[in-house]
């Protein structure tokens, strides 16, 4: 594929991939180099969420939707600490804010939070290229004065490992334990905290977002939340009604090698289990299935899902590159929800306790809240043991 120029003006910014393709555009925010995985993703809203969400670690994204930036930024919107993708691709430059909530706009934000920007670029081309060949490795560079040594940077492309065999939960999770009471932004008070007794819940953070944990507290949880090394004697020892495993970026077999012992370790306890994302394949693996890596993965806010069990159709929030072999599921573990993309699996539950798993993201931001009932279905599932 030869190189791509958006226009005749002197492009500052270069996406190498590692067949040897190039594109040109216009950088902003940070200066520099970084090397990671490529997807794109098909939210209108929600870029600075996305941005945040720890699951995109070791990714670059392109976003299909042109107008990114329109918004602007708030500290409010941030899932995590500090932005982790790599860096974005867009079609248009960002423009000023024009939102009430805005505190800043994108590209001061991205300066700051040292990640790189590419706008200029034909973003349909690009994601073409992605469902053509897999989520390929990238090479984003960000040079004022234009000076860019593409043949380096293709090699640096194609030296990247890649996200199979990696553990990225290790470099997202906290370092600590801590307790979590915010609950989900209400209008028009805003964020607001929980009080008095709740439901203990121990949260497995892998890379978790903050709206995950808002939901858990509004939906009437006591949280704790505990490193991804979280042992099973750790989580406890904290005598939890129930144990939730978080969303998470990287390999899932290369996490599990601590993981999976600790969730066995839990399922022996008896306790309620609910997992997002990372956390599904987590469980999955523990149960004895095996995790796939996808040709691009799902990365989006209209993914519509199947409950087989119901018949109803969700549309759904979804950000992944591997997902669970349903085909590999053991006896007493129910396929529950599939993606009517690709129909590959979203969803399992053990037929003889309160243990179940999604592969997408009921707390949204961005996305549809369609799935939202998934937390009172966990919380359910704690106060009725707590009855017996």
């Amino acid at each position: 594929m030869p190189a791509s120029r958006p226009n005749p003006e002197k492009p500052t910014a270069c996406i190498a991939l590692a067949d040897g393709s190039v594109f040109f555009g216009r950088g902003f925010g940070a200066t520099g180099e970084t090397v990671a995985e490529l997807v794109f993703n098909t939210a209108m809203t929600g870029y600075q969420e996305i941005m945040t969400d720890p699951s995109y670690a070791g990714q670059v994204v392109t976003f299909t939707f042109p107008h990114i930036g329109n918004v602007g930024v708030t500290a409010e919107d941030d899932e995590a600490a500090a932005p982790v993708a790599a860096g974005m691709v867009v079609k248009w430059d960002p423009t000023e804010p024009s939102n009430w909530r805005a505190t800043g706009d994108l590209v001061q934000w991205m300066e700051r939070r040292g990640r790189i920007g590419v706008g200029g670029i034909d973003t349909r081309r690009l994601t073409r290229a992605i469902r053509q060949q897999g989520a390929p490795h990238v090479a984003l560079a960000h040079d004022p004065e234009g000076r860019f040594d593409v043949a380096a940077l293709v090699k640096k492309a194609r030296a990247w490992g890649g996200l199979v065999g990696l553990d990225l939960a290790k470099e997202v999770t906290c370092a600590q334990s801590y307790r979590w009471d915010e609950m989900r932004w209400a209008w028009p008070a805003g964020y607001t905290r929980r009080e008095g007794p709740g439901l203990r819940v121990v949260a497995i953070d892998f890379g978790a977002k903050r709206n995950i944990l808002r939901c858990l507290a509004s939906s009437g949880c006591e949280v704790t939340v505990l490193p991804a090394s979280a042992t099973a004697a750790d989580v406890l020892a904290q005598n939890p009604e129930g144990v939730f495993l978080s969303n998470g970026p990287g390999d899932p077999e290369a996490t599990g090698a601590y993981a999976v012992p600790m969730i066995q370790g839990v399922l022996a306890a008896d306790l309620p289990l609910f997992g997002i994302c990372l956390g599904h394949q987590m469980l999955a693996l523990a149960l004895g299935a095996s995790t796939i890596k996808m040709n691009h993965g799902h990365h989006g806010a209209n993914h519509p899902v199947k409950d087989i069990e119901t018949g109803k159709v969700e549309i759904t929030s979804m950000n992944h590159g591997f997902a669970v072999d349903s085909q590999t599921l053991p006896e007493g573990v129910l396929e529950t929800h599939v993606s009517l993309f690709d129909g590959s699996n979203c969803g399992i539950r053990m037929l003889d306790r309160p243990v179940f798993s999604v592969q997408y993201h009921p707390e949204a931001s961005p996305g549809p809240q369609d799935s939202v009932y998934l937390f009172e279905r966990f919380t359910e599932a704690m106060r009725l043991r707590r009855a017996v």
